[in-house]
């Protein structure tokens, strides 16, 4: 599947009321989950946030014994906060939980989260706010 059919299937489901769209294609499957719309005090809409939490398969084992890295789900611009000016999400030595928000990745006015998809401490953070980054580029070392 190439990259311009994912950004069509990520506008659409951003633009829609659709909760979760499956696609397969050539051997490649995506899945697109969107939270439900939000509005602002204005009424008008705000670009919803797309849920990823990373697959197992995309952690790496480095040398070190139960030291795994949650690697990105999608390419983009990398956030450490929730929002502009807000604290960031995580920091070296933070505790962290299964399903915990890390950082968020922003394409085409798309934020998704990326959530932690096994617990423990945060050992490093590959990344800095603003930095570009590609799809299986590691973001956090979680021991």
């Amino acid at each position: 599947m190439d990259l311009q059919k994912i950004k069509t299937l990520l506008d659409f489901v951003g633009r829609s009321r659709v909760s979760e769209l499956k696609v397969s294609d050539a051997g490649t499957t995506v899945i697109i989950r969107n939270s439900s719309p939000m509005v602002a005090a204005g009424g008008e809409s705000l670009t919803p946030e797309t849920q990823v939490s990373v697959p197992p398969e995309l952690a790496d084992q480095n040398n070190e014994p139960d030291v795994r890295v949650v690697r990105a789900a999608a390419t983009g611009i990398l956030h450490q906060a929730q929002s502009p000016g807000a604290a960031p999400l995580i920091a070296v030595g933070d505790r962290v939980e299964s399903g915990q928000a890390l950082c968020i990745i922003e394409a085409m006015k798309v934020f998704t989260t990326v959530n932690a998809s096994f617990g423990g401490t945060v050992k490093r953070i590959f990344f800095e706010d603003g930095q570009e980054v590609g799809f299986g580029d590691p973001l956090v070392e979680i021991c």
